[in-house]
């Protein structure tokens, strides 16, 4: 049956592993998306498009098996590592990110032509999909910097859809942007601009993807242009953050702490280069060297998840994380103190527990499209955080006001900020948490999907 309400996205909202008899098990996930799309309900006949990321996965669709809800593409293997690794994540995201090394790189030569159009045949699969799926007059939310092409191929496949896009990274600074080769600059915008509507995270990158428009291809057309800040979903966090499982790594927490009168520096991001853990931490080995009241007072527990593994500058940085926590250790560490304790495996209940523990909140990407870490802390702290932040995070928009505000470059800075927020009072601090899981709150996942629905309507 034809679809009248269509999201694609690279990941979906399901998994699959093989067991040993033949059969698959099945895993779903979470996150703002999964949460929006059920706010329409399960009888509004929603299809989710998305790519199989495993050759499980690409098995389990080559078997007919599928989530009602859920169509997955079996696309080659080689092609989705050339679009995902090679132009998604090696290419765009450094774009928009600003995290290239410019005296080396990049390098745009015959192997990013190569990649490039495995990122289209990418983009096309799913736009063919999408066309085969949809209801007349369907809506189609597509998501993100994977699928930058798809509205204009969707569009020349299927004119009669109501097709938007929704960007969840910050958009690159003409000048940039403008560091890709002119065609791929031109067909990544005249693609997105086959949407009817493109949504942002922030003004600030709505206003930028708008000059690169006009500075490229001459404007955005009939393409609307709207900003939807997605926020955390208090409900689902207050909740989960005081179940069973977050009471004993609050436990665990504790003891690795040391003691009640000790202070905790937290934060938790996976070892993306954007998220700038290394300058975190040398911030933080920075107060201590200026403020040494702090030695044994103040504990930085700091979770870094590994991401994009696949990918060797993201190992590298990785064990760089690891290596600057040691020598923190081994520089200011006593018996009875340990001055950084890093987890590197991914655990949500602990990731809560620390949420709940933290007096301060360390949020410093060099550019982020908005940082939810930044919008649960405030919603789950039991006594009131102060929260150190980015200016280059999209959250900034929302949350600056209430926050101790860093220049993500400036180490020296960010550790005259945490020492600030260290001493920040109880009561000011408590009265800026509630300020700031207010707006944190303000546009929820559900809200947020139907919010762009609604405008695809209008």
């Amino acid at each position: 049956m034809a679809a009248p309400i269509l999201v694609a996205s690279n990941r979906g909202p399901v998994s699959y592993s093989a067991r040993e008899d033949g059969t698959f098990d099945t895993k779903r996930g979470g996150g703002g998306l999964v949460s929006g799309l059920s706010a329409i309900g399960p009888d509004a006949g929603a299809l989710w498009v998305c790519s199989a990321l495993s050759d499980d996965d690409r098995e389990a669709v080559r078997r007919g098996v599928a989530e009602p809800g859920v169509r997955m593409l079996d696309i080659d293997a080689a092609v989705h590592a050339d679009a995902y690794n090679g132009i998604a994540n090696s290419v765009l995201w450094f774009v928009h990110h600003l995290l290239y090394q410019t005296p080396l790189e990049p390098v745009f030569g015959t192997e990013f032509r190569r990649q490039w159009a495995a990122y289209e045949n990418y983009n096309r699969a799913f736009a063919e999909a999408l066309a085969a799926e949809a209801a007349p007059g369907a809506a189609v939310l597509v998501q993100d910097y994977h699928l930058a092409l798809v509205p204009g191929m969707l569009r020349a496949l299927r004119d009669d859809l109501r097709i938007g896009h929704f960007s969840h990274t910050p958009w690159a600074p003409v000048d940039y942007f403008r560091m890709l080769p002119d065609d791929i600059a031109e067909q990544l915008l005249h693609g997105m601009l086959g949407a009817d509507r493109l949504g942002f995270l922030t003004r600030r990158w709505a206003d930028a993807f708008e000059a690169c428009c006009a500075a490229v291809v001459g404007g955005t057309g009939g393409t609307r242009i709207g900003v939807h800040g997605l926020g955390a979903d208090a409900d689902f966090l207050r909740e989960r953050a005081h179940r069973d499982d977050v009471d004993e790594r609050m436990a665990a927490l504790r003891e690795q702490i040391g003691g009640p009168e000790r202070r905790t520096v937290v934060r938790v991001d996976r070892t993306e280069l954007s998220k700038n853990i290394v300058r975190g931490l040398h911030a933080y080995r920075q107060l201590l060297e200026d403020r040494p009241e702090w030695r044994e007072r103040v504990v930085h527990i700091a979770f870094a998840y590994p991401s994009r593994q696949d990918l060797a500058v993201y190992r590298d940085y990785t064990a760089e994380v690891a290596r600057v926590a040691d020598d923190i250790n081994s520089t200011f560490g006593t018996p009875g103190w340990t001055p950084v304790i890093l987890h590197v495996k991914d655990d949500f209940a602990r990731s809560l527990a620390a949420y709940r523990l933290a007096d301060v909140a360390l949020v410093n990407p060099i550019r982020d499209g908005m940082n939810l870490v930044a919008k649960e802390v405030p919603v789950v702290s039991d006594e009131g955080c102060a929260l150190v932040l980015s200016r280059e995070a999209g959250a900034y928009e929302e949350l600056g006001e209430d926050a101790v505000v860093v220049n993500p470059y400036d180490v020296t800075g960010t550790a005259a900020a945490l020492h600030t927020a260290l001493c920040m009072p109880q009561d000011e601090r408590a009265e800026r948490t509630k300020r700031l899981a207010a707006a944190a709150t303000a546009l929820p996942p559900e809200q947020w999907f139907l919010e762009q629905l609604r405008a695809l309507d209008d």
